[in-house]
């Protein structure tokens, strides 16, 4: 860590932000309402979404025009920022990009971790922990080092799960206790960083193969799957996406995983190896969002019928 720019001994008067996603907009605009002079805001690229191929520019760069602050697509003009500038401060927060030595060497930088480091260190904390089934997760303000998430913690606060929390849900109430936790340490100073200790974790990124559900799964996992978002399975040959559910811990059946357990107008229990589980909003192939009602209207279930095929 040798190579890395030293933190300014009397706090920073000025800082570039680094971000990509809308989670990141709130730290920006909190910097902003808070006084703090941003001289530069680094973003990811705009893309290209939707059928026209239309350009579309990340949440933080929309935010960080309407501010009037400047902004960039290439983390290298922080350097030329760096260079007019004394005690300087990058703030990184769901960037989405490796920040490299030669800018870490001359730009000192914080980054706003959504973990207990060095639990679940990458990209994806928030949905590990819920499919972990953790029930403590929290808020890491940490020193951006040349190792994924390795840092020295200069912050950190727990944060309960709760057992209905989605990602949207526990991403909103980690970022209320984040944005304070930076604030403080921007207006009172870091201070000396706190080593990492224990064995970590990594949140490798969330792929099709953890959002497939395995109906020989108990019912409290299959539920996770489904708050973490884009959850799927198959009936009669076709991919449904199940948005919504309730886990029912008990429930007497003898019916196999994945064998529709209970059925009527308005409600279809899901047997899995340890519990059932209840449909409540889906997304069958090709179609829109629906509540279950809606669709079992035209779905034509029995209790023959089995999910995962």
């Amino acid at each position: 860590m040798s190579s890395l720019a030293p933190l300014p001994s009397a706090g920073a008067s000025s800082f570039v932000f680094f971000g990509t996603p809308q989670t990141a907009v709130p730290y920006l605009e909190a910097l902003v309402e808070g006084g703090f002079k941003v001289e530069l805001v680094v973003t990811r690229p705009d893309v290209r979404r939707g059928r026209g191929n239309e350009v579309s520019a990340s949440p933080v760069k929309v935010a960080a025009q309407k501010l009037d602050l400047p902004v960039s697509h290439e983390v290298s003009d922080a350097l030329t920022v760096a260079r007019d500038k004394k005690n300087l401060i990058g703030i990184v927060v769901a960037f989405g990009e490796l920040i490299s030595t030669e800018v870490l060497s001359q730009i000192p930088m914080v980054n706003v971790h959504f973990s207990l480091l060095p639990r679940w260190r990458g990209a994806a904390p928030v949905e590990r922990a819920i499919l972990a089934g953790d029930d403590i997760t929290g808020v890491c303000i940490m020193r951006v080092v040349e190792g994924l998430d390795e840092g020295e913690v200069y912050a950190r606060q727990e944060v309960a799960i709760d057992h209905d929390d989605d990602v949207e849900s526990l991403k909103s109430k980690l970022n209320v206790v984040a944005v304070k936790l930076l604030l403080e340490k921007i207006e009172n100073g870091f201070g000396n960083g706190v080593i990492q200790t224990g064995t970590p974790s990594y949140a490798k990124k969330i792929k099709p193969v953890d959002l497939q559900i395995d109906w020989g799964n108990s019912a409290e996992q299959i539920g996770r799957q489904v708050r973490v978002g884009g959850a799927f399975t198959f009936i009669n040959g076709r991919r449904i996406k199940i948005l919504s559910a309730r886990v029912v811990g008990e429930f007497s059946s003898e019916s196999k995983p994945g064998q529709v357990c209970a059925v009527d107008k308005t409600h279809c229990y899901v047997s899995t190896s340890r519990g059932a589980v209840s449909l409540i909003e889906v997304q069958p192939e090709g179609k829109s969002e629906m509540k279950i009602e809606e669709w079992l209207n035209g779905a034509r279930l029995t209790v023959d019928s089995v999910f995962g095929y």
